[in-house]
């Protein structure tokens, strides 16, 4: 794994189980419970944040995005059987306006607003030059990721971050597995030389 990608991996979640409050806060929206969605929100909001974040980096627009995400999730609440678990659902959702954002933007490299975001992922106790070397990665591999085609470099960091199978990754896109592995392989090919590149071209 790349060391930006590597770092990057430290804002993965921990697998998230379906739960009697996601089912109960569920029936209550239902219900008519003004405040159930609140509660839903208040629940899944930081997921919903790093997961942009892992998909789109450090961008400005994140915040509209959750919040795009969470308008999407209360129009998609009155559909949803509980078949699912509903983070599945939220994540399914993050992931479609992740992609959408992407696809809208083109392959434009990423304009970093959050410095500090890279502070975060970086050891307190490396040293300064260390530190800087880290950042500059995490700045290039952003760079890099921003030529992929989106579903490439969603597919990618899914498995290479979250670390998580061609199935659930599948699920979560709506492809098949065999796709979502090609999907992979050309995007981490992709990746690999324009890494390449870019480091040939510095000094």
């Amino acid at each position: 794994m790349h060391g930006g990608l590597f770092a990057l991996a430290m804002l993965a979640e921990a697998p998230r189980l379906l739960t009697d409050r996601d089912a109960d806060l569920v029936a209550r929206h239902r219900n008519g419970d003004a405040n159930a969605f609140a509660e839903i929100y208040r629940a899944h909001v930081d997921a919903v944040y790093r997961r942009l974040t892992r998909i789109l980096g450090p961008i400005g627009e994140r915040e509209d995005l959750t919040q795009d995400v969470f308008l999407a999730i209360h129009r998609a609440l009155p559909r949803f059987r509980g078949d699912a678990m509903l983070g599945t659902l939220i994540q399914r959702i993050a992931i479609n306006i992740a992609y959408e954002h992407l696809r809208r933007s083109g392959r434009r490299p990423t304009t970093v607003v959050d410095a500090a975001f890279f502070d975060e992922l970086i050891s307190p106790t490396a040293s300064p030059a260390a530190r800087a070397a880290a950042r500059e990665e995490l700045a290039l591999v952003f760079s890099c990721l921003a030529r992929i085609k989106p579903k490439k470099r969603i597919a990618l960091l899914l498995r290479v971050v979250d670390g998580l199978s061609f199935e659930a990754i599948a699920q979560l896109v709506d492809a098949s597995a065999e796709t979502v592995a090609k999907r992979i392989q050309h995007g981490q090919r992709e990746l690999d030389e324009l890494l390449a590149r870019a480091r040939r071209r510095e000094p």
